[in-house]
């Protein structure tokens, strides 16, 4: 059973919390193994301040020689800290050892204070009155970067209790003359001890650990919905464009149906030609396996030329480059990435040594891209007939034996002597009245 327990760090909520996932407390367990890192650092800065102070300090001037405890203390700590730091970097501190690293900690400071008048032989009532004291209140307070309010409450009972010690110790060491007092200012001006004075230490010391482990306690709260919030946004990118769920994750108000952009976008669709055909001799899991290949391929031009990927489906992608974020030149943008798509295509093979064909469709115009649905489950998409369009020049290449067709406005933003573009007359695609004008890419010669 440890020493403190855990329900010291359990989120206020009021109500049984239900099991984080594993990512969640794998990402929570990093945060704490680098808090720890910082944590031996401070440590370890600290012994170094007192062996600099106890080094610049005046010594004790007597005939007599005077044991020394202090080097002895701080050589220990110093060699328990430098352990710690270790075990920190190699993130292998387990719970027992920190609950040790609390205690010796804690102890190591007081032993230096009970010290001090072994060190100018003086009573012992005289080491109730160093300043030293007040580092007992950092290192109380040094737990609270790993968010976990038992080690703090730990710190501050064992703070507490060695400083009762402390003073029992220097009360029964003058049986004979307790030097006990209870004026203040003979107090202050002797090696008399005020116990009133020795117990609001104690009760300080008891307030400081309780405020610390309260707050502690509702910022691991925060902590914890924080990770749990990040960990979600950084998934939700899987899901939606990055640009999108980047608005999501800083978004100042709730996020809602209906929101979204309208400008003049390029939208690139594309096909696998004949997979239908092909994925009939493979197993469910060889056919899964053989389209993410093909996607990881195909997806990296795309995104690299500034294209956001809208929708998988089935074995056809759907992106738009300009849309949701801005890019100046997007019909360029979108034949580059077509044009490196074939020459990938051409070059390799997927799956069990499959060579994959695709057909590319292009257009450009105005469009709303936003989220559409419920309340309660939206999803991102791009709207408009500029989109139908794209996906009907894809099909025309099947007509013409081509692999990347594209509209008139394409072409003209994409630059007519930039990219080897060849008419292919006009034609008019199912759902529209007016004819469209089209052009192929001849990707051997780009």
């Amino acid at each position: 059973m440890p020493l403190i327990p855990r329900w010291s760090s359990q989120l206020p909520t009021g109500r049984d919390a239900p099991p984080l996932p594993g990512r969640v407390r794998d990402a929570i367990r990093r945060q704490q193994e680098s808090s720890e890192i910082v944590i031996g650092w401070i440590q370890l800065s600290i012994v170094v301040t007192f062996g600099i102070l106890y080094t610049l300090s005046p010594k004790p001037y007597t005939a007599e020689p005077v044991f020394a405890p202090e080097p002895w203390v701080l050589g220990a700590y110093l060699l328990f800290t430098l352990v710690r730091v270790a075990l920190a970097h190699r993130r292998a501190l387990p719970d027992w050892l920190l609950y040790v690293s609390v205690v010796v900690d804690m102890v190591l400071l007081l032993a230096l204070i009970w010290s001090i008048h072994v060190k100018y032989g003086q009573p012992a009532s005289f080491y109730l009155k160093v300043p030293t004291l007040l580092y007992v209140f950092i290192f109380i307070a040094l737990r609270a970067l790993r968010f976990e309010a038992r080690y703090v409450l730990l710190a501050g009972a064992v703070a507490a209790l060695g400083w009762l010690a402390m003073v029992f110790y220097a009360t029964g060491m003058a049986a004979d003359d307790p030097m006990l007092t209870r004026d203040y200012v003979e107090y202050m001006t002797s090696n008399s001890i005020l116990l009133g004075a020795e117990f609001d230490k104690v009760i300080s010391m008891l307030i400081v650990t309780g405020i610390l482990a309260i707050a502690i306690t509702r910022a691991r709260d925060l902590l914890v919905r924080s990770v749990v919030e990040s960990t979600a946004a950084e998934e939700l990118s899987l899901f939606v464009p990055s640009e999108v769920a980047a608005q999501v994750k800083t978004s100042e108000k709730r996020i809602e149906a209906g929101a979204g952009d309208v400008r003049e976008t390029t939208i690139f669709f594309s096909d696998l030609q004949g997979f239908t055909t092909l994925s009939e001799g493979m197993t469910p899991v060889e056919l899964i396996a053989t389209l993410n290949e093909y996607f990881a391929a195909v997806t990296e031009p795309i995104v690299r030329h500034g294209g956001a990927i809208n929708q998988y489906q089935g074995d056809a992608i759907l992106a738009t480059f300009n849309l949701p974020s801005a890019l100046e030149d997007h019909a360029a943008s979108a034949v580059r990435a077509a044009v490196e798509i074939q020459r990938i295509l051409a070059e390799r093979t997927f799956g069990a040594g499959l060579r994959l064909t695709s057909r590319v469709g292009i257009n450009t115009g105005v469009v709303v891209g936003g989220l559409v649905g419920a309340q309660d489950r939206l999803g991102y998409t791009v709207h408009g007939d500029d989109v139908n369009l794209a996906a009907r020049l894809e099909a025309l290449n099947k007509e013409h034996g081509t692999r990347i067709i594209v509209s008139e406005r394409t072409r003209a933003l994409a630059g007519p002597d930039r990219f080897p573009f060849e008419a292919l007359g006009t034609v008019t695609v199912r759902g529209r009245s007016q004819p469209v004008t089209i052009y192929r890419v001849d990707v051997a010669e780009t």
